[in-house]
């Protein structure tokens, strides 16, 4: 068991939100960052993980945070030097960063989460509801941020410690080809993809835990937040676009605003179905969920001459849920994106399973490279309680963030990718079970066309067109 202590805090720390993130993250931060529980508050909007605020000894606030009431609630608990940690679902990450800002306060999410309708209202267009948008609206907070409190947005495992990895697995690719690489900015980081030639990368994860209670009719199921889930299983689907691309989806549409290193597709990520590839699971099909760093990493590892990109990467999220989640995303389209009347997320009742998240980067040499954790759901619970593989990849990830930003407390807003991979890593690798690094020879086009005649790009099996699932 590591129980370093990484800082000591003088401050306070309030965690908004204590679904299984918050639940889990808990134990995490009382064991490895100094600070008393009565130093430690949960706002959140029901009862769940009231007692788990109990059994820590720490404040619990029960009351819903919206846009009229969040700063009379937070004013009695966040000031100059203290840490917001923002685990919730339906309360404005840039809100929360402005506020804290004004307060003197620290902050950290795993989303850029809007208010509550942000996601999914049909009054607001299907560009305005991309996390492409959401990312450009808090990123345009950095200029003139540098010596505002630490905000880091979007650090749980994905959007997060995924980004590490990718910096991680490029290292590893260079070593195993000879290049010489010694990254220190994002364009030396970019220079080096592009030198590998590096042109696809899947965040590939294949959750197998199962549960010994049956999803039943009329519920969703699922290993962390079903309304985070939803909300952006229900989002339109959405990629980092690569510049050796050359066949736009025909349900694909362009940004006229921001960066320029995504594009999104005209149905719901949840709807939406791609193939990729695992060492465990091998290869299989997820959804194509919008997720913060498919944006992120295909920006930062753009690389241009002038105004005009030479080199982006294809990003995208390839997710296969538990299989429960799995029918409850059928059911849930069934019933048109109207979330079933019963939810349940799986915990306890877990009796085996392997979160295998990580980064599959392809189109170089040695064809493609899985880079990630395969966590089982007896080593997460050995190593910290009220956690199971997919949420201590994600609490592990925000603990990591918070020590970072408490050893760096005044570098205004900032992403993952802008952070040094390996500080993060290494508070992360004692709770991520097996970390390894698998070339394979697996395309898309592996055994493509053995029972029907199929409309793919040969020349260049990492295109687009052959990942997508019709």
């Amino acid at each position: 068991m590591n129980d370093k202590v990484y800082i000591d805090f003088p401050g306070r720390i309030v965690l908004i939100g204590f679904g299984s993130i918050g639940q889990g993250v808990l134990p995490l931060i009382l064991r490895h960052i100094g600070i008393q529980p009565a130093r430690i508050s949960i706002v959140t909007a029901d009862e769940r993980g009231k007692q788990v605020a109990a059994e820590y000894g720490v404040k619990f606030v029960q009351e819903a945070l919206t846009r009229e009431n969040f700063r009379r609630i937070l004013d009695a608990n966040v000031g100059r030097g203290d840490f917001v940690l923002n685990v919730s679902v339906d309360v404005s990450s840039i809100a929360l960063v402005k506020y804290c800002w004004e307060r003197g306060a620290m902050y950290l999410d795993t989303c850029i989460e809007p208010w509550a309708g942000g996601y999914t209202s049909p009054t607001i267009s299907i560009a305005k509801r991309t996390n492409y948008a959401l990312r450009e609206e808090a990123i345009a907070l950095k200029a003139g941020s540098a010596k505002q409190p630490t905000a880091i947005i979007t650090h749980g495992a994905n959007p997060g410690m995924v980004s590490h990895f990718v910096k991680q697995a490029l290292l590893n690719i260079a070593a195993d080809l000879g290049v010489e690489a010694a990254p220190a900015r994002r364009d030396d980081w970019a220079k080096l993809a592009r030198k590998l030639g590096v042109t696809t990368i899947h965040i590939a994860e294949r959750d197998t835990q199962v549960s010994s209670r049956p999803k039943r009719i009329n519920e969703f199921v699922n290993t962390w937040s079903v309304d985070g889930f939803v909300g952006e299983g229900s989002q339109p689907a959405e990629l980092g676009w690569g510049t050796h691309e050359r066949n736009f989806p025909r349900d694909g549409k362009r940004h006229d605003f921001g960066c320029g290193a995504a594009i999104y597709l005209t149905q719901p990520g949840a709807a939406t179905r791609v193939r990729t590839w695992t060492p465990k699971a091998q290869n299989f099909m997820g959804y194509l969920i919008t997720h913060g760093e498919s944006i992120s990493i295909a920006d930062y590892l753009t690389v241009k001459e002038g105004i005009e990109p030479v080199y982006r990467p294809t990003v995208h999220y390839a997710y296969h849920p538990s299989d429960a989640a799995v029918l409850s995303v059928h059911e849930l389209q069934g019933r048109n994106w109207q979330l079933q009347d019963s939810t349940r997320i799986m915990m306890d009742d877990i009796v085996s399973g392997t979160d295998e998240l990580g980064v599959l980067l392809a189109g170089h040499k040695k064809n493609a490279y899985w880079y990630g954790s395969q966590l089982s759901v007896e080593e997460a619970r050995r190593l910290a309680p009220h956690n199971q593989a997919t949420s201590l990849q994600v609490t592990v990830s925000c603990l990591a963030g918070m020590v970072w930003a408490m050893e760096n407390p005044n570098r205004g807003l900032l992403e993952p990718d802008d952070l040094d991979h390996r500080s993060l890593l290494a508070v992360c690798m004692p709770y991520l079970g097996t970390v390894t690094g698998e070339y394979t020879d697996w395309t898309p086009l592996s055994d493509r066309e053995r029972l029907f005649p199929e409309d793919i790009d040969k020349s260049d099996p990492w295109q687009f067109k052959n990942v997508r699932v019709f």
